[in-house]
């Protein structure tokens, strides 16, 4: 992604957090501070600002110039009241402007066809975290080294998680269920607030609010459904699926990395070191079985693991090597 590219963006996402009700005066200066970076960012966000405000004022001619679903949801309640229902539209036009359209041939389309449909590509490098704003209101917010591509119908919302994990909260549309695609599995939702997660052949549902169907999928055919509801966790692999119900803590544990953060809660050192190797160039290496077996719980910044090793070198007496492209651990 070009500079002027990432500014557009982040114009965008500073757009919609100062439209939220807990905005404060650090995030303003926040803001501020960003907008004296650099021309380019203040050239970004005056003319998307622009944009919204010319939304506004067409918005203003009435009713008749509305999409048919604001018109329909205008009066219900809605996690946007107080605030502009055109601006996430709005924002999703602005990404898409600075991410670019593609076409492609969906064969996940609901009546079985594959069909020619426009789809846009949303992701992150290694160490990345980025807030998108979709067209329907909803939200996609993408962890490390993650790709995700959507395609948004009358009839349907479809995303597909080629690679990594993402948290969504799926503005409510009975209408037109919300579909993300991951691997051979298909999770279906009509608004509600999930994250899903791709290791390989595994894939993982956490539940944060409401409830969602998973599918074992073949083609467009599903195998298999399983629902489960907030606080379950969804564990796919093969035709496989494990659920764990009424895991509240589990689910926000899981979810500590949109807060930058990574929570363990006594696994092994060589899992925690490959849960830090997804978020950093820098990895870490367990030389031993024995080191690689200590089991450790807490919370740790997921993008220092020179600080986490050296608590570890601390607390357990552990040998550490590091140069700039790795970090050796041994008992």
């Amino acid at each position: 992604m070009s500079r002027a590219s990432e500014a557009r963006d982040r114009a965008a996402q500073w757009i919609v957090a100062r439209e939220e009700a807990g905005w404060s005066d650090a995030d303003q200066a926040g803001l501020d501070a960003w907008l004296a970076e650099a021309d380019m960012n203040r050239v970004a966000f005056l003319r998307l600002e622009h944009s919204w405000r010319e939304a506004d004022r067409i918005r203003s001619i009435g009713p008749v110039m509305m999409p048919a679903t604001l018109r329909q949801d205008r009066d219900e309640p809605s996690r946007y009241r107080g605030r502009p229902r055109w601006l996430p539209l709005a924002v999703a036009a602005s990404l898409v402007c600075a991410i670019g359209i593609g076409w492609s041939v969906s064969p996940w389309s609901t009546n079985g066809n594959a069909v020619r449909t426009a789809s846009t590509r949303y992701d992150t490098d290694i160490g990345g975290h980025r807030i998108v704003a979709l067209s329907d209101g909803s939200r996609v917010e993408l962890n490390t080294a993650s790709v995700v591509r959507t395609a948004f119908r009358d009839a349907e919302r479809e995303v597909w998680l080629d690679r990594g994990e993402a948290y969504f909260e799926v503005a409510h549309d009975r209408n037109r269920p919300f579909v993300v695609h991951a691997g051979n599995r298909q999770v279906t939702v009509l608004g509600t607030k999930f994250s899903v997660r791709r290791d390989g052949d595994k894939v993982t549902v956490f539940v944060r609010e409401g409830r969602v169907r998973v599918d074992d999928v073949e083609g467009a055919r599903a195998l298999r459904s399983t629902t489960i509801t907030a606080g379950d966790i969804a564990l796919a692999r093969g035709p496989a699926t494990l659920v764990t119900a009424k895991s509240e803590e589990r689910v926000e544990d899981a979810l500590a990395w949109r807060g930058g953060m990574l929570s363990f809660e006594q696994e092994r050192l060589s899992d925690i070191a490959a849960e830090f190797n997804r978020y950093n160039r820098q990895k870490l290496i367990v030389a031993d079985q024995a080191a690689g077996g200590i089991r450790i719980g807490g919370m740790f910044p997921a993008s220092k693991p020179g600080d986490f090793v050296r608590l570890l070198r601390d607390a357990y007496g552990l040998r550490i090597e590091e140069t700039p492209e790795a970090i050796r651990i041994s008992s």
